[in-house]
């Protein structure tokens, strides 16, 4: 499946429409990034199940300057519009086959239940 061009128009649709994904927050004139472009396309194509989006810092600065994009390339990772990961860097091909894997197998009902007990705590503490 090839790579999606996130904007500020399709963003927030894509977050909500889609179970997990994979943000490669890139620009054109970054070296590390275009040696990455391959690795993410080529991961992309053996998951279809997973979207694999990028956002273009250059043309697309309010994105990058919301979720605190410092350095790129920048991974992020949504699943069921969770952010459960956003590091700087690139990862070689096969560290980066084995860090979707690991996404994939998340235990996603603990990390809601782990926000929720987390925005009960800070409810508690501000009343």
């Amino acid at each position: 499946m090839a790579t999606q061009e996130l904007t500020q128009e399709n963003f927030e649709s894509v977050i909500e429409g889609n179970d997990i994904v994979i943000i490669d927050f890139w620009a054109p004139w970054c070296g590390p990034c275009r040696g990455f472009a391959p690795v993410f396309e080529q991961t992309s194509d053996k998951h279809a199940d997973i979207v694999f989006a990028k956002v273009n810092t250059e043309e697309q600065p309010g994105l990058a300057q919301a979720f605190g994009i410092r350095a790129i390339p920048t991974l992020m990772v949504f699943r069921e519009k969770v952010i459960l990961f956003s590091n700087p860097g690139a990862m070689p091909a096969g560290q980066f086959d084995t860090f979707v894997e690991q996404v994939k197998s998340v235990d996603m009902t603990k990390v809601h239940a782990e926000i929720a007990a987390r925005e009960s705590a800070e409810s508690s503490a501000g009343n």
